[in-house]
């Protein structure tokens, strides 16, 4: 889907309406720039560029971008999956999902409802999904390589394939596991979480990706 885009004198905020999963962070950060009950809802003017691009980096689902003069937002250096607590997987860093562009943060579904996957929807609060986001860490570290390129393809039915330099977190920001390769449930019904065990065969988990 093609990002939206609303130009202002200093910045140019961006907009995807399918990734948004109305965390709300926009509006109650910064009300004057962002109100869903005006038109334009998004009005960049209202606000200097660095408190808009200050808040955009911390959008989960990266459903809001920015431009500055030309220039996309900076990449974060580590990348970075975080674990949420009875949510979704929280990206940040260069990750291209399913060979599609490098986002600089997305929520990824780990409770297997949404019905925009590999993208979380909140179905996890419908559905009442309960996970730990603070799963114990795995020991040694696989790797300790940091940055480059990651990219997640789904596995047909089966789990999120992620490859590259990776961290993966627990909500609160300890490290679960560095990572060149990694096997993530996405059907909700991992006992291993947030890795997958091979339970979505058990319950008959499907997405055809």
């Amino acid at each position: 889907m093609r990002r939206k885009e609303y130009e202002g004198k200093e910045i140019t905020v961006t907009f995807d309406m399918s990734r948004c999963i109305h965390a709300r962070n926009c509006y109650l950060k910064l009300p004057d720039v962002f109100d869903p009950s005006q038109r334009p809802w998004v009005r960049p003017d209202n606000a200097t560029g660095e408190e808009i691009a200050a808040m955009i980096r911390t959008c989960p689902s990266g459903a809001l971008g920015f431009k500055r003069t030309g220039t996309p937002e900076d990449i974060p250096k580590i990348n970075r999956i975080a674990v949420l607590e009875n949510g979704p997987l929280a990206t940040a860093g260069t990750l291209s999902v399913d060979d599609g562009e490098v986002e600089p943060r997305l929520t990824l579904c780990r409770c297997g409802l949404s019905k925009n996957k590999p993208y979380c929807d909140y179905s996890h609060v419908e559905g009442g999904f309960t996970a730990t986001g603070e799963p114990a860490p795995k020991t040694p570290p696989k790797t300790e390589d940091r940055g480059g390129t990651v990219t997640a393809k789904r596995i047909p039915d089966g789990p999120l394939v992620i490859e590259g330099n990776v961290e993966i977190t627990t909500g609160t920001g300890h490290r679960i596991a560095n990572m060149s390769k990694a096997y993530l449930c996405r059907c909700g019904a991992s006992k291993n979480k947030p890795f997958c065990d091979g339970s979505h065969k058990e319950i008959g988990f499907k997405d055809p990706a």
